[in-house]
């Protein structure tokens, strides 16, 4: 069960959760064009090759990545969970309700598995 939940640092503009390994490229794609920002694939080969070295359990192993954006500046954490297959996100800087409420539902569709 997913339950996003509001960093502590500054719980009006930043969110956390995970999403499957599988939807990290759709997330990320789909939230950078919500802030205006053009995620394209070298954005994608930087982010995947960043991921192979990341430990969920230390935060000093996450990787930031940000998505400037025409209309909004964001700050994505990501680390691969040990043994698993899901990646903690955390997204900082979403700056206004309405993007929070995207970002916090891109997370729980993303770590969601469809059933065909």
């Amino acid at each position: 069960m997913f339950i996003a939940l509001p960093a502590q640092a500054d719980a009006d503009d930043e969110l956390e959760g995970w999403v499957w390994n599988e939807n990290v490229l759709p997330f990320l794609a789909l939230l950078a064009s919500y802030a205006g920002y053009d995620f394209d694939g070298t954005d994608w080969q930087a982010v995947e090759i960043a991921l192979e070295a990341t430990d969920d359990e230390h935060r000093d192993r996450w990787y930031s990545y940000p998505l400037l954006g025409s209309n909004h500046h964001l700050k994505v954490h990501l680390a691969q969970a040990v043994g698993g297959n899901e990646v903690s996100v955390h997204v900082a800087g979403a700056s206004s309700p309405e993007l929070l409420l995207r970002a916090d539902t891109l997370i729980a569709a993303f770590a969601t598995r469809l059933v065909a």
